[in-house]
């Protein structure tokens, strides 16, 4: 029985990998759809991390940042958030709506609902991914939004899982659109029983 993150066999770590970089895959080719441009993803970097780790990642606990949070439950449960840093912010509304933004303030509701519906449709893309990759089924709640220090944004979910995971997967690439690089952040965090469950189905656990 997996108890914590550490314990990942390299294959286990590997198969995560493949997952991360498949699921990116597919929310580069939702997102060129949504948007009507070419869009692709470099090389992911795919990385196991702690929580603390994991915001230094993204930015630093104080950096303010914009995030989609989805809640899975069915076969696996846990979190997956997409975080939208200002570049990615307006590329997506230069693309949709034809003008960016200085600073998080300036988001109105129709801002705000065009960057939810990306970052849902790139999170459900990756979770299409997993699903099939796996044989499992993932639901999806409605996303919530939030423009907070990135600490904060990930406090709540953390605090209903970090009693079975302390640690989260990362997914780290570069949107690729018109020669613009656009760094794309996904967390996603399962939580133990879902993840041993996972490497089960994707035949690389003996558990």
């Amino acid at each position: 029985m997996i108890k914590n993150y550490d314990q990942l066999s390299s294959l286990e770590i590997d198969t995560l990998r493949e997952i991360g970089s498949i699921g990116t895959g597919n929310a580069a080719t939702a997102l060129s759809q949504m948007l009507g441009k070419e869009v692709r993803i470099t090389m992911p970097e795919v990385r196991i991390m702690g929580y603390n780790e994991a915001i230094e990642w993204i930015g630093g606990p104080e950096a303010v940042t914009a995030g989609v949070l989805v809640k899975m439950s069915g076969d696996v449960g846990g979190i997956m958030l997409s975080v939208q840093k200002l570049d990615l912010v307006n590329f997506i509304l230069e693309t949709m709506l034809g003008q960016g933004i200085q600073g998080y303030e300036e988001l109105a509701e129709l801002e705000q609902s065009a960057l939810i519906e990306i970052g849902n449709i790139m999170i459900s893309a990756f979770v299409t991914a997993l699903s099939g990759l796996a044989g499992v089924n993932i639901n999806l709640t409605v996303p919530a939004f939030a423009v907070d220090m990135q600490g904060a944004i990930l406090a709540v979910p953390m605090a209903e899982y970090g009693g079975m995971s302390d640690y989260l997967m990362t997914v780290g690439g570069n949107f690729v659109s018109n020669g613009q690089e656009i760094p794309s952040h996904l967390l996603l965090s399962p939580d133990l029983r879902s993840l041993e469950f996972l490497m089960r189905k994707l035949g690389v656990s003996d558990g």
